[in-house]
């Protein structure tokens, strides 16, 4: 397991964030697989980098303290020590996004051709189940878009 599937996606990101505005200084190599570093955030932050088992890095911030989290410091300290990292998180993100959204787009297309096959009495028993079991906004928002006086 590695330290990108190691972290939330919040640190991901975050580490992301922080490694493309550079706020990553004093990067030691120990040894093939370790690294230090200081990372500044709210304040600078010790990093310890473990390649090799992600779980034995660590880091001084108050989310990862004396705990075996990832957090975006030692995420954006793997981002500089293997640069290609980031881009390639990047890119498996942008090709996630864009397969979701293929997904949804098929599943809106199939969900219109379902409807247009439904009976009238199934389309009124649908919409009431919708407006009994969804969140208020929405029979809010159909009341006022079709000025259906309360």
């Amino acid at each position: 397991m590695g330290i990108i599937s190691s972290a939330s996606g919040s640190s991901c990101w975050r580490g992301l964030d922080y490694y493309k505005s550079k706020k990553i200084k004093n990067i030691k190599k120990i040894n093939d697989n370790e690294y230090t570093s200081i990372v500044s955030g709210n304040k600078d932050y010790n990093v310890h980098l473990n390649l090799e088992h992600p779980r034995k890095s660590s880091c001084d911030c108050p989310l990862a303290s004396g705990k075996k989290i990832i957090c975006k410091h030692i995420v954006a300290t793997y981002f500089s020590v293997v640069p290609n990292s980031a881009k390639d998180f990047e890119l498996e993100q942008e090709r996630l996004q864009n397969e979701y959204e293929e997904y949804r787009k098929r599943q809106y297309s199939n969900a219109i051709k379902y409807l247009n096959n439904m009976s009238k009495k199934d389309l009124i028993e649908e919409l009431t189940y919708i407006f009994n079991y969804a969140p208020e906004w929405i029979y809010d928002d159909f009341v006022r878009r079709n000025d259906i006086e309360g």
